[in-house]
């Protein structure tokens, strides 16, 4: 357990991918306030614990009291991702949360991957 003190507010958190993913909870949540925070790492083993991780923002979100708004940036596509959206964006709503999807490409030196702008 995390002992006791106030939470830290952030601009941008990247949430852990991999296996350090299982470590973030409602908990993480409550005590790390950021205006957005950045889901990457198209992996298998964080699609495993995606879920949980998103329910845990909702939760922690829950706690904070204020009228804060978080957005969520996604790296990558996942049915994981589509399925918690759907189910919960009422929800979302109420917490001020917004999921940015983005369907913009970058083409740089030969390649061309997904992308989003985010502005402070």
């Amino acid at each position: 357990a995390a002992p006791p003190g106030p939470p830290v507010y952030v601009d941008l958190a990247y949430l852990p991918g991999s296996w350090s993913a299982r470590t973030v909870d409602e908990e993480f949540f409550r005590r790390i306030r950021s205006l957005c925070y950045v889901v990457s790492g198209d992996d298998h083993l964080k699609e495993g614990v995606l879920r949980s991780l998103l329910d845990a923002l909702l939760a922690g979100k829950h706690q904070w009291g204020t009228d804060i708004q978080v957005t969520l940036i996604p790296t990558f596509d996942s049915l994981v991702m589509h399925e918690w959206y759907q189910e919960t964006h009422d929800r979302q709503q109420e917490l001020g949360i917004t999921v940015l999807g983005s369907n913009s490409t970058v083409a740089m030196q030969d390649e061309t991957f997904p992308a989003c702008k985010v502005e402070f």
